[in-house]
């Protein structure tokens, strides 16, 4: 988690000088969900895709940190070449199938990965990550449906960061829950606390060893929050008073530091981390 923590913010010093050019999406603040989630599956033959928020899955997933520094700044040594930058780049080598810069535009190319599993013999389970605005995409829906009736291995991970864009997403929606919504399609969903990274990775693997044993898709819903804008540059004027002092209290590298001090870790150990 830290060290997407860090990569993010040297991305985000980046663009402020000039070095990263155009749109760029951070997830401070969302370290524990690709952490947790990329740390159960079987990085020899599972895929991920990601959203245009992605950097965090691809360092999960083993990038080099020197290739994406390169990617996101267009040089040609990144790992598309440069031509990829902040929000559409991939790394199919270390099994990031890449983000994507379509709202939900993932979610089939995941199913399709997961249903090549079937003839490929690989076993592989594909991980689907968007954020709660894409669930009203008519794209995610028809990959919800098409991965239920023929049972694909996939994991569909919503992160839920309260906000679609600038929007907040109970002014989007009837329902309090968006996990109901799995129900519509017979697939199996859980919401949990996207920010406690011991949650999500038992969810995670509990989830993977599901879809790769036959029994198709399931779909988690974690509830978490960005610390930044939605994009460098953003004013956040849509925050209410206060909102993001509660969100740095509960955010996911302070919550595990609670933790590690409270089984006994020193603050010297947890430093030399840091570190």
């Amino acid at each position: 988690m830290l060290r997407i923590r860090r990569f993010e913010e040297e991305v985000q010093a980046l663009r402020a000088e000039g070095q990263i050019v155009g749109s760029v999406h951070l997830g401070i603040g969302q370290e524990a969900i690709p952490t947790g989630v990329v740390g159960e599956t079987q990085r020899e033959r599972d895929v991920v895709v990601a959203t245009y928020r992605g950097h965090g899955w691809a360092v999960a997933c083993g990038s080099d940190l020197a290739s994406l520094f390169a990617e996101l700044a267009g040089r040609q040594f990144g790992v598309n070449g440069g031509r990829g930058g902040s929000a559409f780049f991939s790394d199919a080598e270390h099994g990031f199938l890449g983000e994507n810069s379509i709202v939900g535009g993932g979610a089939p190319i995941g199913v399709g990965a997961a249903l090549a599993a079937r003839y490929d013999g690989s076993g592989r389970v594909a991980v689907v990550c968007f954020g709660d605005g894409a669930l009203n995409q008519g794209a995610v829906h028809e990959a919800l449906n098409f991965a239920a009736v023929l049972r694909a291995p996939v994991v569909f991970v919503v992160e839920n960061n309260h906000y679609s864009e600038l929007t907040p997403i109970a002014e989007m929606v009837r329902i309090e829950r968006l996990v109901d919504r799995a129900a519509a399609y017979g697939i199996p969903a859980e919401r949990l606390d996207g920010n406690d990274v011991e949650a999500v990775r038992d969810a995670a693997g509990a989830a993977i060893l599901l879809a790769r044993g036959g029994g198709g898709p399931v779909l988690l819903e974690m509830q978490t929050q960005r610390l930044v804008g939605h994009y460098i540059g953003d004013s956040e004027q849509y925050r209410r008073p206060g909102e993001l002092d509660e969100a740095r209290r509960a955010e996911p590298i302070v919550r595990l530091q609670q933790t590690l001090r409270a089984s006994g870790a020193s603050d010297g150990t947890l430093a030399a981390i840091a570190d």
